[in-house]
């Protein structure tokens, strides 16, 4: 199986156990995700230690699902008794037995995990299908509106059939009441309030009488232009980019991410989705696809940034057929990354220049302030930012300070 055998009681309870037949299957689908054969050790033991206890219980390898897991890593292993070794670490195990889950659905062994089958469920995925389709929501903004909607629906309805003609506007005024005290700022409130006011407005195109509903959820008041963009200093970008090449796990990888977001702007989820193909390095320019404002938009390739790209791709990118710029260098290896794995990777840099910052958003702002300071308009750092529109730029006008100045009245009293 491995090239470390397990030890003797592992073994016996692995190939006496109904999931024998699957060994190598796991341990195929374990090497090819990238895991290192110590890894696999340990999950096979994972499995082992799992086996034991579905024998001991005579289930039947049909039956295992989410909730056997479950029993087993909150009811079996805090008073496990079984004969050591054996593996009682609670984080292998949960990753070991998801791994075998998906493994086992993929061999038609187990039946593929049964979604929601409540009215509320039903409805729920209605309106992803319109949220998805009709609106064309990033999963992201989906699921947030989804899991909103669903504390409403729930409450109103639990298991019975959706009726929103049941609903009175002071149903919704109370349920907005009692969820605003989960959030601690406006944007937060106005989101609860975009995925109430969205549900209501899906259920008005289908011809429900809501207008009264819809009237109860006020956005909050939220001045977004009343503070100012927060910003690198030019002594902190200096800062930030003098802690980059260093020697440390993943350091071109971070280096490259650090440049996408400092000298082109990009979201994180834009540094995450950058293809191989995206990269024309004959014209220096680069591609943008399935950006937020769904379209593709051509960008200059700054050589610093290009040199990132170029040494990463060179000397640290794994070898994989994935078309991603950026992947994964642990487990799964040579898959694509996140945008979490971006922001991480942001955090990191700060951390290593000393700086005290988290958002990885505030190298976005930078990028459109070191344009204002160096001469260029509104307009040109509106493009650059591929703002769909000039209002959403409009915030970077008090960081003008070059034009700022010509239209700044004389301080009453004061020689002018």
């Amino acid at each position: 199986m491995t090239s470390r055998p397990l030890p003797s009681s592992s073994t016996e309870w692995l190939l006496n156990s109904q999931f024998a037949p699957h060994i190598d299957a796991f341990t195929h689908f374990l090497n090819a995700r990238g895991h290192a054969t110590i890894t696999v050790n340990i999950y096979l033991g994972c499995l082992a230690h799992f086996a034991r206890w579905t024998s001991r219980r005579s289930v039947n390898i049909c039956q295992v699902n989410e909730d056997m897991v479950s029993s087993f890593l909150n009811e079996h292993l805090p008073a496990c008794d079984c004969a050591r070794p054996v593996i009682r670490n609670v984080v292998p195990l949960r990753a070991a037995l998801g791994l075998l889950l998906v493994v086992l659905r993929a061999n038609a062994v187990i039946p593929e995990r049964a979604q929601g089958s409540t009215p509320v469920d039903e409805e729920l995925r209605k309106f992803d299908d319109h949220l998805n389709h009709a609106r064309g929501l990033v999963p992201k903004t989906r699921s947030m509106h989804i899991r909103i909607v669903r504390r409403l629906l729930n409450k109103q309805f639990s298991d019975r059939p959706v009726d929103i003609s049941t609903i009175k506007p002071d149903d919704v005024r109370q349920f907005f009441a009692r969820q605003s005290e989960l959030y601690s700022t406006p944007g937060g409130l106005g989101s609860l309030a975009s995925a109430l006011r969205v549900y209501l407005r899906y259920r008005a195109s289908r011809g429900d009488q809501v207008h009264g509903l819809i009237g109860v959820v006020c956005h909050p008041a939220n001045w977004q232009l009343a503070s100012l963009p927060k910003t690198l200093s030019n002594d902190e970008v200096a800062r930030l980019i003098g802690s980059l090449g260093q020697a440390v796990p993943s350091g071109r990888r971070g280096d490259a991410i650090v440049r996408c977001a400092l000298d082109l702007g990009l979201r994180s989820c834009e540094v995450a989705k950058l293809n191989l193909d995206d990269i024309d390095w004959q014209a220096g320019t680069i591609t943008l696809r399935k950006t937020k404002n769904h379209r593709e938009d051509v960008l200059p390739l700054p050589a610093t940034t290009g040199q990132a790209i170029a040494q990463y791709l060179q000397f640290e990118r794994p070898q994989t057929t994935n078309r991603a710029v950026f992947v994964r260098h642990l487990t799964p290896r040579g898959q694509s990354i996140s945008s979490d794995v971006v922001q991480k990777t942001i955090r990191q840099a700060y951390a290593r220049a000393g700086l005290p910052y988290t958002r990885a958003h505030l190298l976005r702002h930078t990028m459109a302030s070191r344009l204002l300071a160096g001469g260029s308009s509104l307009k040109e750092v509106a493009d650059v930012l591929r703002h769909r529109s000039l209002g959403t730029t409009l915030i970077y006008a008090k960081l003008d300070s070059r034009n700022l100045v010509t239209v700044a009245l004389a301080w009453p009293g004061s020689a002018s």
